[in-house]
């Protein structure tokens, strides 16, 4: 399956854009950690509130039959692997961060595919938030 660019917001959309039929989907919602990201000097001498969203679909073929963690894919890699990546440098851009998260989701044994978003929380003072969401595909 070659990779596309898209942001199914649902179990279902995703299903319907990529054929799939079925879909398991594991996720980390609003994850809010601090990270030194920006183009501006003053963007690159503090670091920023920055709210991280992931979603990982899964072989929906799976099964649980035992209740244990090695019948799916344990999310604690993904908040460990963004703090680790929050804590390993500068980056100029979100889309930057959120494409070496969604590298690290897609490496992952039993991900088909996985959507990533970054949102800046402290940027203007009259809108909420402003970020980046990608979606690829193995």
């Amino acid at each position: 399956m070659t990779a596309r660019f898209l942001t199914p917001r649902t179990a279902t959309e995703l299903a319907m854009a990529t054929g799939l039929g079925r879909v398991r989907r594991i996720f980390l919602k609003n994850f809010e950690t601090r990270i030194s990201i920006g183009i501006h000097d003053f963007e690159k001498q503090a670091k920023q509130r920055v709210i991280v969203n992931v979603d990982l679909y899964l072989d929906p073929d799976g099964k649980v039959e035992r209740d244990h963690i090695d019948e799916t894919v344990d999310y604690d890699f993904v908040r460990s692997e963004i703090v680790g990546l929050a804590d390993s440098s500068h980056f100029n851009l979100q889309e930057t961060f959120c494409e070496k998260i969604l590298a690290i989701c897609l490496a992952r044994p039993g991900v088909l595919a996985a959507r990533v978003s970054s949102e800046k929380l402290d940027v203007y003072p009259d809108c909420e938030s402003v970020g980046f969401e990608i979606f690829r595909t193995r």
